[in-house]
């Protein structure tokens, strides 16, 4: 956090606005290194503890929020019921998806504030592997499996290889995506003569969901951030 502004830091951890965020400055609310700091604009030194009203925070560069993503919510802020609805409590000010997910489907949805993950994670060039569990009209068979597996033509251009994997009910299959096309999984199928009838997102790179139950989000774990950052190239 070298050289950035106490009240922007504030104001992006969901302590309000950048006003609001000085107000509770200069009304001597905050300590930093167990010292009050009555000036917004403070450059709040690399790794110095910061506390609001006694109450210590975790200062970090970056934040990565997973979101199980129920069914009847929209990956959008301008839209409703929004997904942002569900993240109260988080720093939502600066959190950007990772991808989104049809307002119909659920499963796992990454937010993060640092746009060079963001892009790497979305970029079909690094290749993340993005698990489905889809339920279809109509059984799939060998011969979707090998189309998968060579690439569908969507609207002029083939996709990258994916994986689909039919399970006992071949009206259920599992499906691997390296690249994150408007509708892809559903345009596959479509492309296919068959429908979608539920989707849900299981993982993305190293991420799954875990126990995380439908409607709630947390912050990644230390050793989730790492393997993240690890899966596109970069340092944490």
């Amino acid at each position: 956090m070298r050289g950035e502004r106490l009240d922007k830091i504030l104001a992006r951890l969901g302590l309000g606005s950048r006003k609001e965020a000085a107000r509770l400055v200069r009304a001597g609310k905050v300590r930093v290194l167990g010292q009050v700091v009555r000036d917004p604009g403070f450059l709040l030194p690399e790794g110095a503890g910061v506390e609001v009203e006694g109450k210590p925070l975790e200062v970090r560069r970056h934040h990565h929020v997973l979101l199980y993503k129920p069914r009847g919510f929209v990956t959008s802020r301008a839209e409703g019921p929004s997904v942002y609805a569900l993240l109260e409590g988080f720093p939502t000010r600066d959190l950007s998806p990772v991808g989104r997910l049809d307002k119909d489907a659920e499963g796992l949805l990454l937010f993060t504030t640092d746009g060079e993950l963001l892009h790497r994670l979305t970029h079909p060039r690094h290749k993340v592997e993005k698990r489905y569990l889809v339920h279809l009209e109509r059984p799939v068979g060998p011969e979707d499996v090998e189309a998968f597996r060579e690439g569908i033509l969507l609207y002029g251009e083939k996709t990258l290889p994916a994986e689909l994997y039919p399970l006992e009910d071949p009206t259920w299959a599992e499906v691997v995506l390296r690249e994150g096309r408007f509708h892809q999984v559903k345009r596959m199928f479509q492309a296919r003569d068959n429908r979608v009838l539920y989707l849900k997102r299981l993982s993305l790179g190293p991420l799954g969901l875990g126990d995380l139950p439908p409607g709630k989000a947390r912050f990644l774990t230390e050793e989730e951030e790492k393997a993240l950052y690890a899966a596109v190239g970069l340092l944490p």
